[in-house]
């Protein structure tokens, strides 16, 4: 039977982009769980509970090369392309001030998450939407009111901050390394749990979320 790439994909991630990658995989074979293939999770493969694994690392024409390859039988394989991914929707849209704005509307109609400004520029707006598809999944999440600190280690280019606000409802942000917060809750929240439910949404519809633009 001739070969068949069901997905392939190349581009640049940075070790934490990667620990991420991996951690992901990681978590959903101890858990027994379809493994995802690509970022947004519309590509999974959930293998045998046992596989023939081949690490090779070599060396050719300047450029070295890790590779990790896990073979399972077909028969006993279950791949999905058309996975479900999110049940939200990114809705790109323009203010009364003429400015490019985004939230991530899920399903049943709430707002769980938008951006923390507007831009001039729809492709900015566009952006915005890409880095939190990009880094939502893995961010560590940190509790300011205890003082807490995200790891050195894995993550992603941002984490998620849970704080309280003047009137005491708590909230969340995603702030970038760079500190730009590139989204929020838009709203505030009773308990802290509530706030922790919210942002664990964007971190699971986030990635795989389609993007349309509106009226309003």
């Amino acid at each position: 039977m001739p070969e068949e790439i069901i997905h392939e994909e190349t581009r640049s991630r940075t070790r934490q982009a990667l620990a991420t990658y991996f951690r992901r995989i990681a978590r959903a074979l101890g858990r027994g769980e379809p493994v995802p293939v690509d970022d947004a999770g519309t590509v999974t493969v959930d293998p045998t509970a046992e596989s023939d694994v081949e690490v090779e690392l070599e060396r050719e024409d300047g450029t070295v090369h890790f590779e990790v390859e896990m073979e399972f039988e077909e028969s006993e394989t279950e791949v999905d392309e058309g996975a479900a991914a999110s049940k939200a929707t990114f809705e790109l849209y323009a203010d009364g001030a003429d400015q490019h704005r985004w939230r991530l509307r899920h399903d049943n109609g709430n707002i769980v998450a938008d951006g923390s400004e507007g831009y001039a520029d729809k492709r900015d707006a566009r952006s915005g939407i890409e880095s939190v598809q990009r880094n939502a999944p893995g961010a560590h999440v940190v509790d300011l009111s205890r003082d807490e600190e995200a790891p050195d280690e894995g993550g992603s280019d941002a984490t998620f901050e849970l704080y309280a606000d003047s009137v005491d409802q708590f909230r969340w942000r995603l702030r970038h390394d760079n500190s730009n917060i590139v989204a929020d809750g838009g709203q505030g929240y009773a308990s802290k749990q509530k706030a922790k439910q919210g942002l664990r949404s964007v971190k699971t519809n986030a990635p795989g979320a389609a993007v349309e633009e509106t009226d309003s």
